[in-house]
């Protein structure tokens, strides 16, 4: 079998009919009921605790970080109430060590420090201020502490959350593999290496990347109705929607506002179908699996996520390098070579490394319409060390990587799909003609060729959706949107805290009224630890009004 059938029959390999996209949308839809209804499913269905959307008259300085794949971002958004923003951030790329460290407190003091790094670059006058913060009588409630950013903790991995600012992981993916941090607060690990550097800031919000999405996007939505919708394909893949609160059938802990009716749900659509119902598999799939961290696990994400589709495409090419009967970056001589050479592969090339084909050559595959193919071929030696490569070589390699970025793409479009039926938009009177829109973010949807136009290709196949309906559904970039998301879920936490008692440590442990010349304590609820605290507590203020008293009368009498 020569080059070109047999790059034909793995590319047939890669097809995803559409049946199999109707199978996958049922499957889809049936795993959403499911998560709704308990937790271990697949589909997680995690509440979020979010139960609003913002409408672009939002105000405010906050602060936000991303932890969302190989890069951390810290962010300030400044919200301008007329849904504009300004935003300054920083990137750092995590240590490949840290992604598997002993301990989470490695990871988590890295993210701290990076912290104040952006603080003292980007906002070191409000910074320093800040810095000197203090206990005060000018509440009066007693102490609070004064002059502290709000921060959003955009934490893009699953957890379990049983709060606004509180969240459980429940395991890792997209490489990182710390044992240590699963089953512990993750808002709690960042806010201990926080406090240990003495910042002047407190985890307001836990917010999953794709309700940031979401957030942004009916931020800055252009039409009335905001976004049904948020969902990130880039280095992982997620979505997070609005759901009715009356369909939620497991038990929500904590508390929240139920007067919109609604919540968004992080559907951690990474695991759909881990058991591989309807979804396809190569043998590349099952290869990667097995190489993986996290075997069994994310394996839709394993089909349709930036991390992953390089792997496979390395997967499938190294298979057929293997076939000594398919010349693929070989030559008998150099008259088979229109560039008149012989191709090599330099031993250490990616193609022979775990992870060693980055997904952006694919990108360039795909956007590559070249007759001679010049710019794929280019990037193959310089990304690969492939050193002249053939024309015949590229063209299978332009073949093979459009089929895995296609597949991917009509993967994907099952997601979207379900979720707009799952909402009933799409025919409900009440939408005035407006179209529904989805808030995208990441690199597949920004940068690889033809992604969202394969995406609504796929639609006008699906029942219930169809060309009328794929019309209607708007796909819009929700650029910087786990950032700014994450400010704005910051920004309805920081009103929450207004509306109940300080969660401060000291706020805990106190039951106070400040009146003249006393302190009413609860009696019933004190300790005998805490009764030392509170003499000790007793002295100070003494000794403090004592002071204050002393130094008016040296001013203004003696």
């Amino acid at each position: 079998m020569g080059l070109t059938a047999e790059t034909n029959r793995i590319v047939r390999e890669f097809d995803y009919s559409d049946d199999q996209l109707n199978q996958g949308v049922s499957e889809f839809l049936a795993q959403m009921e499911l998560g709704l209804e308990k937790d271990g499913t697949s589909l997680s269905q995690i509440p979020t605790y979010v139960t609003g959307v913002p409408n672009g008259t939002e105000k405010g300085l906050y602060l936000a970080v991303d932890l969302g794949g190989t890069n951390f971002r810290v962010c300030s958004i400044q919200l301008n109430g007329d849904t504009t923003f300004n935003l300054t951030y920083s990137k750092v790329a995590i240590p490949r060590e840290l992604m598997t460290a002993k301990t989470a407190k490695e990871l988590f003091s890295f993210l701290a420090k990076q912290i104040e790094v952006f603080l003292r670059t980007h906002h070191n006058e409000h910074f320093e201020h800040r810095m000197r913060r203090r206990f005060t009588f000018s509440n009066p409630e007693g102490f609070q502490d004064e002059e502290i950013f709000r921060l959003g903790f955009t934490f893009s991995f699953p957890v379990q959350q049983i709060g606004i600012n509180k969240g459980i992981l429940m395991r890792w993916t997209k490489g990182f593999d710390i044992p240590d941090a699963v089953g512990k607060d993750v808002c709690e690990l960042l806010q201990t290496e926080i406090d240990r550097l003495g910042l002047p800031v407190k985890v307001a919000a836990l917010v999953n990347d794709t309700v940031g999405t979401l957030m942004a996007r009916s931020y800055t939505s252009p039409g009335k109705q905001g976004a049904v919708l948020g969902a990130i394909f880039g280095t992982g893949t997620n979505g997070a929607y609005i759901e009715k609160l009356a369909n939620i059938k497991k038990n929500v802990p904590g508390s929240f506002d139920k007067s919109t009716g609604d919540m968004v749900i992080n559907t951690e659509w990474g695991s759909f179908d881990n058991q591989l119902n309807v979804l396809p598999r190569t043998p590349w799939d099952h290869k990667l699996d097995e190489d993986s961290n996290n075997r069994g696990f994310q394996m839709f994400e394993k089909r349709v996520s930036g991390m992953f589709l390089g792997e496979i495409l390395r997967l499938t090419i190294v298979d057929l390098l293997k076939q000594e009967n398919i010349q693929l970056f070989r030559d008998a001589n150099s008259s088979h070579n229109d560039w008149v050479s012989t191709t090599t592969v330099a031993p250490e090339s990616g193609l022979f490394k775990q992870w060693g084909v980055d997904t952006a050559i694919m990108s360039v595959a795909a956007a590559d319409n070249t007759p001679s193919l010049g710019t794929l071929r280019q990037a193959l030696e310089d990304q690969l060390l492939v050193y002249s490569p053939s024309l015949e070589d590229a063209q299978a390699f332009k073949a093979i990587a459009e089929a895995i970025g296609r597949r991917a793409a009509r993967l994907s479009a099952i997601a979207v799909a379900a979720i707009v039926l799952k909402t009933g938009k799409l025919n409900d009177p009440s939408w005035d003609g407006e179209p529904v829109d989805v808030g995208v973010d990441g690199s597949l949807v920004e940068h690889y060729p033809y992604f969202r136009d394969m995406m609504y290709e796929a639609f006008k196949t699906i029942e219930g959706i169809g060309e009328e309906g794929a019309n209607k559904i708007q796909i819009g970039i929700a650029k910087d949107g786990s950032g700014v998301g994450a400010a704005l879920i910051a920004l309805v936490a920081t009103a929450m805290e207004k509306n109940q008692p300080t969660p401060e440590v000291l706020s805990k442990q106190r039951s106070s009224i400040f009146s003249v010349g006393r302190i009413r304590w609860e009696l019933s609820r004190v300790s005998w630890w805490q009764w030392a605290g509170v003499g000790l507590l007793t002295a100070f203020v003494a000794s403090r009004r004592r002071d204050y008293l002393f130094g008016l009368w040296r001013r203004y009498v003696a």
